[in-house]
């Protein structure tokens, strides 16, 4: 099984590297898309995790060789041309895992701070919900909003589903914990294909005893990519539900 915190160092050595003041980190794509009605996207490469639905796994399992270093500057100029051709307000870091070389991260936030978009961090919130330092510094950026992806609903979904120790499901609903702390707007979002009606009512429950807002739990779902339906089949999981990626519905985007 993972650790992931220990697996986040090891995967920082790789996808980062200092040049000055600044860090570079490595990237696989820039895109916009339909997302939030609208977004101009930076993928990352590299995660903490290895779940068996991600639709990222090639950049992610192949990091020594994936991807393109880019600096803060690049990324910020890469989000703001794609934002601002397609006439969009918001810009975001998806892929991997965006808070592993988390100075990188905060700089490209600062590049952003002058420019009128608003900004997703998608992240599972494991470093989040491990160390509150990036709690409190993600709450300088007023024009940030933090998604955070749980994989599974509890435990043991948890472990089945990203190969990783059970018990950093709870880093998950700490990061959530910590971001409202720490007055950050955020929201949770949870990966449902694999959970009964019962096991999502017990954490939305939870959710309501950390703050009643969250109880309004995005709902994600398995897409079935051709290489998502490969990783299922090696890793022996059988989505409840899950949909054609040509045909997801409206309400999931």
């Amino acid at each position: 099984m993972i650790d992931p915190i220990s697996f986040s160092n090891v995967v920082e050595k790789i996808v980062t590297v200092k040049e000055g003041k600044f860090v570079k980190r490595k990237y696989y794509r820039f895109r916009g898309g339909r997302w939030y009605g609208g977004i101009a996207t930076a993928d990352t490469v590299g995660c903490n995790l290895s779940c068996g639905f991600c639709w990222s796994w090639k950049a992610n399992t192949s990091i020594a060789t994936y991807g393109e270093y880019y600096s803060p500057k690049e990324v910020a100029k890469r989000l703001v041309e794609i934002a601002s051709n397609r006439n969009y307000g918001l810009v975001r870091i998806s892929g991997g895992e965006p808070t592993i070389g988390f100075e990188h991260l905060l700089q490209v936030l600062d590049i952003l701070s002058s420019y009128k978009y608003n900004f997703i961090l998608e992240t599972n919130g494991i470093l989040i919900g491990y160390d509150k330092k990036y709690a409190k510094e993600l709450s300088k950026y007023k024009f940030l909003h933090v998604r955070v992806s749980l994989k599974g609903t509890n435990e043991e979904e948890f472990g089945k589903l990203t190969s990783a120790e059970p018990s950093a499901f709870r880093f998950q609903i700490n990061a959530l914990k910590n971001l409202l702390e720490e007055n950050v707007s955020c929201h949770a979002a949870a990966m449902l294909s694999f959970s009964s009606e019962e096991e999502k009512f017990k954490l939305v429950e939870e959710l309501k005893k950390i703050d009643e807002k969250l109880a309004d739990l995005e709902e994600e779902y398995v897409f079935l990519y051709p290489h998502v339906v490969e990783i299922l089949k090696k890793r022996n999981l059988s989505p409840r539900i899950a949909y054609d990626p040509n045909k997801i519905p409206s309400t999931l985007v």
